[in-house]
């Protein structure tokens, strides 16, 4: 008796393979002096892509000083709905073309309890964390979308899978961007567009000395905030270094199946598989007790 192919019950669900994306094509990075955004540019560059970063102040000293060798600089500031409707006058500046890769990377790292959180700082950081990487995204589609192939990724963040006290604000953003990633890479699939969010945990990049801090220091959560921030900072000059990072970026812009998710770094390959297992407070619990608190 011959045996029967069994056929996978799953298999119309797995990643199809998309068209891709490679050397002399045009890869955009938002916030590429500095981080993540900068180590991606370099690697894109080094890959054959022709890079576009963008900077808030292209020709300040510290812009200037801090580019990538081989990326060209572009004005965009995120917290200015302007400056992103210019962004495509700015692309043609620099005859950038078809923009086939875009890294939504730029971002701001936002602290405080809920509580003491203003609303004017919640705006801003959901404008530039959120808003503001789908409106880049949406003045980039419609010629990715004309081409038929194309990469788009979002930075986010471990906390926005795994919350911690006193960064719920951050944490948010995060996660917002998640679902939009999520979404969309089912939307633009059949246009062979691969959508993936990327999810970083503690990274050392000096990031501590640039978050926003709101916080009462005299107030009832002073001391725990404190505590937070303490163990946040030490175990971000501990955490793996933004070179690490675009590695894994890269992979979801050269693979044919780029996977919907990607995390490094803060031991992800424990704690997305734990997650899984582990009570919802239970797992909220370690991340707090890693936090000190």
């Amino acid at each position: 008796m011959t045996k029967r192919h069994l056929r996978n019950p799953f298999s119309r669900l797995s990643t199809p393979e998309l068209p891709t994306v490679g050397p002399g094509d045009t890869a955009l990075v938002t916030g590429a002096t500095s981080g993540i955004g900068q180590a991606t540019a370099t690697a894109l560059v080094n890959a054959g892509f022709r890079v576009i970063g963008t900077s808030r102040d292209p020709g300040s000293l510290n812009s200037v000083a801090n580019t990538p060798e081989g990326v060209t600089l572009v004005p965009l500031d995120l917290s200015d709905p302007a400056s992103i409707d210019r962004l495509p006058g700015e692309l043609e500046k620099v005859r950038a073309g078809t923009v086939s890769v875009l890294v939504n990377n730029a971002g701001e790292s936002q602290n405080g309890p809920l509580e003491e959180l203003p609303h004017d700082a919640m705006t801003r950081l959901f404008q530039i964390n959120v808003i503001g990487q789908v409106e880049v995204t949406q003045k980039i589609l419609p010629a990715m979308r004309d081409q038929g192939r194309g990469r788009i990724v979002f930075v986010g963040s471990m906390l926005g899978s795994f919350p911690l006290a006193h960064r719920g604000s951050y944490g948010a953003s995060k996660a917002a961007v998640k679902a939009f990633g999520f979404s969309a890479r089912r939307e633009l699939r059949p246009f062979g567009i691969g959508v993936s969010v990327m999810e970083p945990g503690a990274i050392d990049t000096g990031i501590s000395q640039r978050r926003t801090i709101y916080v009462d220091r005299n107030g009832p959560y002073a001391d725990e905030f404190a505590t937070m921030l303490k163990n946040l900072n030490a175990n971000e000059a501990e955490g793996i270094s933004a070179g690490i990072v675009a590695d894994e970026i890269m992979e979801a812009v050269t693979d044919p199946r780029p996977k919907p998710l990607y995390a490094v770094g803060s031991s992800a390959g424990v704690a997305f598989p734990a997650s899984r297992l582990l009570p919802r407070d239970a797992m909220h619990g370690i991340i707090a007790k890693r936090h000190g608190i």
